[in-house]
């Protein structure tokens, strides 16, 4: 089992980690999350899974590569929850063949 765990890698380098870190750490993106959010962003995720990656990178640590794994899953489970916005369609439009009245003005 050792030589399972001495292969597994992290979803991201640590590079990664440390630059998303520092991106989010970035008086431009604070900026922008407070704009758009009304709060500063919380980096302390991220800062978190940069610490485990190199703990996992000097000492194989399994609480490391657990934490790294269990925030990955979280992280794309996150991703997945979102509102469309716009409904899909299941078929087209009934009068999709017909040709565009692009030279008669449109009625309000």
């Amino acid at each position: 089992m050792a030589g399972s765990q001495a292969q597994w890698r992290p979803p991201r380098s640590c590079d990664i980690y440390c630059s998303e870190l520092k991106h989010c750490k970035s008086l431009r993106n604070r900026f922008h999350e407070y704009y758009t959010y009304g709060r500063a962003p919380d980096c302390q995720q991220w800062k978190q899974d940069y610490q485990n990656c190199k703990d996992w990178e000097k000492n194989h640590s399994t609480q490391a590569k657990e934490s790294l794994q269990e925030s990955e899953r979280k992280r794309l489970a996150d991703q997945r929850k979102f509102t469309p916005v716009w409904e899909l369609r299941q078929k087209p439009p009934s009068d999709w063949h017909l040709p565009l009245n692009q030279g008669k003005p449109q009625d309000p």
